[in-house]
């Protein structure tokens, strides 16, 4: 695949030169070699983007959600003619190995799309209000500042740039630095598209030069982040001073319940695969698996072999399994993480700091399992974002309730049982934005966010699409009805 242009913003309906002389050596995490240098933008490009989007506001929050609906169709249509661009996309700039990239990293973009084109099928953006005389309308809620990770590149724009054209925003869009490519594939896809100048916006950078400035701007209406928990603060603190709505959806430490009524044989094996899903580089994986006591030494000995078959390597082998991490940084950081477990005291398993075998360039972590972990400890509370799964032990059924809802964190939960009468009670008391019962497949409509540090607000399917809309009720629309 060759490169898009990595010099250049689209800033209303154009690619602009950046005002900002900054730039960023693109590194393949798979190699450590650099493949392309990117711009990175300032106060003036934001300034430029988000007077953009402002001046197109007017006239795009009046289009018909007809014609919105036709410009997601063809948005659709456009990017799933370039799903390979976009797989080979993020399997270089953040290391998903090419068989993965396919079938989840990309093949989210189209999945997400088409759940929205459904709500958008059936919302309706205007009612009456229960009195009978009040008519109650859904608006956009203006200019939105979009700021995305780097961990699920294309899913995580879909999210945020699709609901927000559909509820008639304009927007402007910081990806992270570290997957900039497929962002800009993504400009490319809405530009043929149609959506017209001015309605959406990008602007390469960082979060200290254009995400605190996209947050603070007293134009933009909402900010959506997705992120760490600290940076998500900063997000808050950037936007408390001109009132703005902010939706966080932030960091995870979501515990896996097995109860003692289950197949251990299957529940682990697939609860290891979930924890090691994306290299471990995602927010709602369960990476706390919880069990009961006397049954520790099986659950092991099932993790220990399901663990060795994740094969790492080339990112563009088909066979691979799990990828680098994204940069030096995330793999210095998770390396003393997993260090930390056992300084602390938990007992190693698989796995380890070391580098894996045979692998001696590329960001690559060691598949890792802990045992004898206790709530306390580092690697059970704090977000490690790497392949690394961390078992505590429970002797009651209130107990495991009571070890997944002592994080800070509430972005997601799983319970696996035999009973599914049980597991749903289980659920019920599990302080989580999503609960998973027994592995289920994903549901795209289903409203994804979290409790506590995990953020606020709602992504995904109608939830998503009314995060960026404001309700408007003009009350004495209708006459009084007749008696």
């Amino acid at each position: 695949m060759s490169l898009p242009d990595l010099s250049r913003f689209y800033i209303n309906g154009a690619w602009l030169a950046p005002v900002s002389s900054a730039r960023l050596p693109l590194i393949d995490p798979a190699t450590e070699e650099e493949f392309g240098m990117l711009a990175m933008g300032g106060a003036e490009d934001v300034e430029r983007a988000v007077q953009a989007a402002h001046a197109a506001l007017p006239a795009f929050s009046e289009t018909t959600p007809e014609e919105r609906t036709a410009l997601l169709r063809r948005i659709l249509a456009l990017y799933e003619e370039r799903l390979e661009e976009f797989a080979e996309a993020m399997r270089q700039e953040m290391g998903a190995p090419i068989g993965f990239s396919r079938k989840a990293q990309a093949a989210r973009g189209s999945l997400h799309l088409n759940a929205l084109i459904e709500v958008m099928e059936r919302f309706s953006f205007e009612e009456n209000g229960r009195s009978g005389t009040t008519r109650l309308r859904y608006e956009p809620v203006g200019v939105c500042g979009l700021i995305t990770p780097w961990n699920w590149p294309i899913n995580q724009i879909v999210v945020k740039v699709a609901p927000a054209i559909a509820a008639g925003c304009t927007m402007v869009l910081k990806p992270s630095e570290f997957s900039a490519v497929s962002a800009i594939l993504f400009a490319q896809v809405l530009h043929e598209a149609g959506v017209p100048p001015g309605v959406f916006n990008l602007v390469n950078g960082d979060g200290r030069n254009v995400g605190s400035v996209i947050s603070s701007h007293p134009l933009i209406d909402m900010v959506s982040f997705t992120g760490s928990t600290g940076a998500g603060i900063e997000v808050a603190k950037s936007a408390a001073p001109t009132v703005k709505r902010v939706t966080q959806e932030l960091g995870g430490k979501s515990a896996n319940i097995l109860l003692d009524d289950v197949d251990f044989t299957e529940a682990v094996k697939k609860g290891v695969a979930a924890c090691f899903t994306n290299s471990g580089q995602s927010c709602s994986i369960p990476t706390r698996m919880i069990v009961p006591r006397e049954r520790m030494q099986e659950v092991v000995e099932l993790a220990v072999a399901a663990a060795a078959k994740f094969r790492l390597g080339d990112t563009k082998d088909l066979q691979t399994d799990l990828g680098p991490l994204v940069n030096r940084a995330q793999f210095e950081r998770v390396r003393g993480l997993i260090q930390s477990g056992i300084d602390e005291g938990a007992t190693l398993q698989t796995g380890g700091p070391e580098r894996p075998e045979g692998l001696e360039k590329g960001y690559y972590v060691r598949p890792t399992i802990f045992t004898e972990v206790t709530p306390e400890m580092t690697i059970a509370r704090e977000e490690i974002f790497g392949p690394v799964l961390s078992i505590l032990a429970y002797d009651s059924e209130e107990e495991a309730i009571e070890i997944a809802n002592s994080s800070n964190y509430g972005l997601a939960a799983y319970v696996q049982s035999g009973s599914l009468d049980r597991a749903r009670r289980v659920a019920r008391k599990l302080r989580g934005g999503q609960v998973h019962i027994n592995y289920p497949p994903a549901d795209f409509h289903a409203p994804f966010g979290g409790f506590r540090q995990s953020g606020n607000g709602r992504e995904w399917g109608e939830a998503g699409l009314r995060e960026y809309l404001e309700v408007k009720a003009i009350i004495g629309y209708q006459s009084e009805p007749s008696s």
